[in-house]
């Protein structure tokens, strides 16, 4: 599928012309930066093929790591291979690390997944294939590393993704610029993030790994970072601009002679390029632009809007922005108002009402909405507030959900329900279910008949969740159960036209005036970017296809329970009242499979109510420390068109 997700344009700095010099002032590893992974991928594989192709002493040494981040950079690379532009015939590679104890044919292990994300699809011979030995024993392991350590040092390439807290390979905080190859037993944090590998089982989880060294990885001739997605940001900043620190691991790189850092817009977006341009370089100084630098000269002298003087615009370099609107008392009004007239209590449009100044237009009215959840608790966490005020104001509001989000339910909430229907009288199922939730096998598929189970829980809930609000969950709430989803795993099939047909025969049968769905950015293979993705193609092929309706479609972004739109971004804010507040906590706590256990890896131990009530009473803050009125919570959206 082609379509691919990415922001619109909204101004920034021109670094046509810029020399490179002063595009990386604040770099310490010069960091190029493309609009999504795809393209940043495809410039990686152009300098490993030609890297390969103009190798000519002996075998080109490359290493390598597995995960996420370089997908797209296999999947690039074993296209080139089939296209004949490059051979491994005459390739080393070399993997970084290892979970240990791991067999090579387990389902989770490095080993197997580099097999199956590139080396079992290109030409590389067997006897240049390293990879750490999981099987080792324990009392062999010091001198197998020390092995293995000759092996790695001295690379001709070494191309690696980095974690969230700046980790590369299995070196964690602390780790430092000496260390060598060796074994490593995993922090708390690091085995929930790889406990989705073995289906979220944290006591299935290994707790050690063997992993090659910073001082390991300096001795590559060199070496290319790669990062994807938002939750990648600070660990991108903290890499390329903080200080060199065993606390971030990856910093230590800073004193390699040859390292690039390969990145998305989404990686990027804390880096002082990103976040604050007009310090680096001439802007491109488009109005929503002129919106994101008033903001943060705001939140940089601690003033309202309507409170900044020219000093400081031109104490904190924005000289150039007057130079380009004028003064800054214009620059403040005209900010002010463009801020305002984002706030509006009216999502759908206020009936019979001046609309010149309103982010949404009046007519027509009722409006027909359809609001794209990826998960079945997406909608209510991320824009419960705004879909219950749609719902009241008497528009025709349906919801999609998109995926079962059947991987995401406990075996032991499944077992649960079995005993309540028991206990009700029904069919006594609790110990056949049992059965089949022994059954399973780390790393592969859950049983079929098992995932049925867990997406009718999450069916049950979304329904609960919107009938408490009034909507009908009959006629008005559809589960698309789109096929990339359902492999039974946490890695999913490929999106294919099957996902975008199913979204076309529902946009085609509604026909809405509004269409929101998820713009979260974190994870380019993830669900909600996939989601998006092929809703998006389906209004492109239906367009082409000639559906008239959709010339007065218009689609609407918003963010999850962990991210919010920037300031500078936002086209429409909607304010809640407390009472709002709590009808949306409230539909938040039917989804009751996902309440007090957050199935998925991360740092933040709170509830996704928790997260989303305290996202968006912070964009409430946030409008009033700019001079807007005080709310108690804002959830915000993004225009595409």
């Amino acid at each position: 599928m082609s379509n691919h997700f990415t922001l619109p344009y909204e101004g920034g700095l021109i670094e046509k012309g810029l020399p490179a010099g002063i595009l990386h002032t604040y770099e310490k590893i010069w960091t190029h930066v493309y609009p999504e992974s795809r393209p940043a991928s495809y410039a990686i594989a152009d300098f490993i093929v030609d890297s390969i192709n103009a190798h000519r002493d002996g075998l080109f040494r490359l290493g390598l790591t597995t995960g996420a981040t370089p997908t797209s950079l296999y999947n690039e690379l074993a296209r080139r291979y089939r296209d004949g532009k490059v051979s491994f015939k005459n390739v080393e590679i070399v993997s970084i690390d290892e979970y240990y104890p791991s067999s090579k044919d387990e389902l989770q292990s490095r080993n197997y997944r580099l097999h199956e994300a590139l080396l079992d699809k290109v030409d590389i011979l067997k006897e240049n294939i390293h990879i750490p030995d999981g099987t080792v024993s324990p009392e062999d392991l010091t001198a197998y590393c020390a092995r293995f350590d000759t092996i790695a040092r001295g690379l001709d390439l070494l191309v690696i993704g980095i974690g969230e807290q700046g980790q590369v390979g299995f070196n964690e905080a602390g780790s430092n610029e000496k260390t060598r190859t060796r074994t490593v037993r995993l922090s708390y944090p690091s085995r929930k993030r790889q406990a989705k590998n073995f289906n979220h089982d944290l006591a299935a989880t290994p707790d050690k790994a063997l992993t090659i060294g910073i001082g390991t990885m300096l001795s590559a001739k060199r070496i290319i970072l790669m990062a994807w997605g938002e939750d990648k940001a600070q660990a991108v900043k903290d890499i390329a601009e903080g200080p060199s620190t065993p606390d971030c691991p990856a910093s230590l790189l800073q004193q390699h002679d040859h390292i690039s850092f390969y990145v998305d817009e989404t990686a990027a977006s804390l880096l002082t390029r990103s976040v604050a341009p007009w310090l680096v370089g001439p802007c491109d100084w488009t109005p929503k632009f002129i919106r994101k630098a008033v903001v943060w000269l705001c939140e940089t002298v601690h003033k309202p809007i309507l409170k900044l003087t020219e000093k400081d615009y031109l104490n904190n370099n924005l000289g150039q922005l007057l130079e380009k609107v004028g003064t800054f008392d214009k620059v403040n009004i005209d900010v002010f108002n463009d801020l305002q007239h984002t706030i509006t209590g009216w999502p759908g449009g206020k009936p019979n009402a001046d609309d010149s100044t309103r982010p949404v237009k009046a007519t027509p009215y009722p409006k027909t909405v359809l609001i794209f959840s990826p998960h079945p608790d997406d909608d209510v966490i991320s824009m419960g507030g705004t879909f219950i005020r749609l719902v009241s104001q008497g528009h025709n509001v349906h919801v999609a959900y998109e995926t079962s989000g059947n991987v995401a339910v406990h075996d032991d909430v499944v077992l649960q329900h079995m005993d309540a229907a028991f206990q009700l009288g029904f069919a006594d199922k609790f110990d056949e279910v049992k059965k089949l939730v022994e059954s399973k096998v780390p790393g592969e598929p859950e049983p079929r008949a098992l995932l049925e189970m867990k997406g009718a829980i999450r069916r049950s809930e979304a329904r609960g969740a919107v009938r408490s609000f009034g909507l009908n969950d009959n006629t008005n709430a559809h589960f698309l159960n789109l096929p990339f989803y359902e492999s039974g795993g946490i890695k999913k099939n490929p999106r294919t036209q099957a996902d975008v047909d199913i979204i076309k025969k529902l946009l085609s049968d509604i026909k809405p005036h509004m269409v929101f769905m998820a713009g979260d950015l974190a994870d380019p293979h993830g669900t909600h970017r996939v989601c998006t993705e092929a809703a998006m193609e389906a209004m492109d092929q239906l367009r082409a296809e000639g559906a008239d309706w959709m010339a007065d479609t218009h689609v609407w972004l918003y963010r999850g329970a962990w991210m919010e739109w920037e300031l500078g971004r936002v086209d429409m804010a909607v304010p809640l009242s407390p009472d709002e507040v709590v009808k949306k906590r409230h539909a938040i706590f039917r989804h009751l499979s996902q309440k007090d256990i957050v199935p998925f890896p991360g740092e933040d131990p709170r509830e996704f109510w928790q997260r989303a009530e305290e996202r968006t009473s912070n964009t409430a803050r946030l409008y009033d420390a700019l001079g807007m009125a005080e709310y108690q919570a804002i959830e915000v959206f993004l225009k595409l068109y």
